[in-house]
C-alpha cells in the first residue's frame, strides 16, 4: 500500500501552469502512434520553476559535499509497493496529448493505460537503473522508486535487459530510434537526458546507508550484478544534449506532490551534474 502524509505544496506558478496545460490536453484514443510532439513542443525546464527552499541544505555546496547534502534531502520520501507502481506510472507517464494513454520511454509510442501487463503488446515497469545492478530486485526501495521506473513495451524492455548505457548499436522493431548491441543500450534522442538524470538520481539517493547497495555511476559497460551503471562520460553528454523538458518537469512534480514526496534534483538543477561528476 502507498503510505500517505500531508506536506506543504512547493510548486511555483510556473510548474502549476505547466501541469495544468498538460493535464488539459485530450485527443481521441490511440495505441500505437509515436508521440514525437512530446519533446518537440515541450519547453525547457529551469531551476527557477521550483521553490528552492526544498534544497536549502545544499546551498553553497559542491562536489562530494553537495552529493551528501542531496542524498539527505531526497532520502526523505514515501516508499511505494511494487504493485502500487502500476497506478503511479499511469499518472506520471501520461501522454500529454491523450489522458487515456502513457508514453513508452524508449520507443516513444503512446499506448493505452489499460494495456499494462506481461504479454506481447502490453507495457510493463522498466527499471532504468537495471535492478540486477546491485541485485535489489523489486523490493520496496530502489526496486520501486518511480523516479527511475518508466512505462515500456514488454518486448523492448526485454531487448534493453540489464545493459549499461552507451552510444552505438543497431535499431530494432518499435525502438523509436533507440539502438542496442551486445553490451549496451542507447535510448532515442528525445529521452537521452531523461535516462541520464534518472541514473544520476539513483546514484545519489542510494548510498549504502539504509540497507540498500551503494549505487555508483562508472566509466564502463558490462557491470553485471555490481552496483554500478555506465558509461559516465556518455551519460553526462546526454544530459547536456537533452536538457529537462516540460514532460520531465511535470513528472518530477507529480512524483513529489502525489507519490514519493521527493524530487530528482538534476531536473531542477541540471548544473549539479557537473559539480558532482
Amino acid at each position: 500500500m502507498l503510505a500517505t502524509r500531508i506536506r506543504p505544496r512547493r510548486r511555483t506558478a510556473v510548474a502549476l501552469a505547466t501541469a495544468a496545460v498538460l493535464a488539459g490536453l485530450t485527443v481521441p484514443a490511440m495505441t500505437t502512434t509515436t508521440a514525437t510532439a512530446t519533446t518537440t513542443a515541450a519547453t525547457t525546464a529551469t531551476a527557477a520553476g521550483y521553490d528552492d527552499a526544498y534544497y536549502d541544505g545544499a546551498a553553497g555546496k559542491s562536489g562530494e559535499a553537495l552529493k551528501d547534502a542531496l542524498h539527505t534531502i531526497i532520502s526523505d520520501q514515501t516508499e511505494l509497493s511494487y504493485s502500487a507502481v502500476w497506478d503511479a506510472l499511469k499518472v506520471t507517464d501520461q501522454d500529454p496529448g491523450n489522458s487515456s494513454n502513457v508514453i513508452l520511454l524508449y520507443s516513444g509510442i503512446s499506448r493505452s493505460k489499460s494495456l499494462n501487463g506481461g504479454d506481447t503488446g502490453d507495457w510493463n515497469r522498466e527499471h532504468v537503473w537495471a535492478k540486477s545492478h546491485g541485485d535489489f530486485g523489486t523490493s520496496t526501495g530502489p526496486g520501486t522508486d518511480i523516479h527511475h521506473l518508466r512505462a515500456e513495451d514488454v518486448r523492448v524492455n526485454s531487448i534493453r535487459g540489464n545493459k549499461d548505457f552507451d552510444d552505438g548499436g543497431s535499431g530494432f522493431t518499435d525502438g523509436g530510434g533507440s539502438l542496442t548491441d551486445s553490451d549496451s543500450f542507447e535510448p532515442r534522442d528525445a529521452v537521452k537526458g531523461d535516462v541520464a538524470r534518472m541514473i544520476f538520481y539513483m546514484a545519489v539517493r542510494y548510498e549504502g546507508t539504509d540497507g540498500w547497495p551503494d549505487l555508483e555511476v562508472n566509466g564502463q559497460v558490462n557491470n553485471g550484478s555490481n552496483p554500478y551503471m555506465g558509461k559516465l562520460a556518455v551519460l553526462k553528454a546526454w544530459h547536456q544534449e537533452d536538457p529537462p523538458d516540460a514532460f520531465e518537469q511535470r513528472r518530477n512534480d507529480v512524483i513529489h506532490d502525489s507519490y514519493q514526496h521527493n524530487r530528482n534534483p538534476f531536473i531542477d538543477h541540471p548544473e549539479w551534474v557537473e559539480s558532482i561528476w
